[in-house]
């Protein structure tokens, strides 16, 4: 079965699931679901960057600084956090993505919208990234990614994530330098 024919859960704002639907009909019908981003940085913490492919139905050759995807019906966020990052990196093994927040996200374009956990891994092992989902790929110092959201096109969900991610750290460092 292809990825539009995966059955999925359809969830509500609350995230308490409604019903299912095959991925294909969610986005054809605009339908609320779950998915799951992991930012995946190396051991030198430099973070996996990547272009999608030309074939992906959502955001086809956008760049991307996370990998994951959407939740399967019945799967919780952390299995599938893990799952689609092994799956895309092309590794077996990885520690469990450690979750770091949640947020609602509305596609604007028609595709609909989903419940989104955000979540953080370390990959030490060799990466071969799947070849079907990812047409570019390297890991790159956090200040080039920076450097990069000017220049290259993103992922409309991806840079959301990422920016409520760098607000998130932001509000920590200011909460530690206050509290001590």
């Amino acid at each position: 079965m292809g990825s539009d024919g995966e059955l999925i859960d359809i969830v509500d704002t609350a995230d308490r699931v409604v019903g299912r639907a095959t991925r294909g009909e969610a986005y054809a019908r605009g339908l609320r679901h779950r998915v799951a981003f992991v930012l995946v940085r190396d051991a030198d913490d430099r973070i996996f960057v990547h272009r999608r492919t030309a074939a992906k139905r959502v955001f086809p050759s956008l760049y991307d600084m996370f990998v994951g995807g959407v939740v399967g019906a019945g799967e919780t966020y952390d299995a599938a956090a893990l799952r689609e990052a092994e799956e895309e990196l092309g590794v077996s093994g990885l520690p469990s993505p450690v979750p770091l927040f949640t947020f609602p996200y509305d596609s604007g374009t028609g595709l609909g919208s989903w419940n989104s956990a955000v979540y953080e891994v370390r990959c030490t092992l060799p990466v071969r990234p799947q070849t079907e989902e990812i047409d570019w790929w390297d890991f790159l110092p956090e200040e080039e990614v920076e450097r990069r959201l000017r220049t290259w096109e993103w992922v409309p969900d991806g840079l959301a994530a990422y920016g409520l991610l760098r607000a998130h750290r932001a509000a920590g460092e200011a909460a530690r330098h206050r509290f001590g």
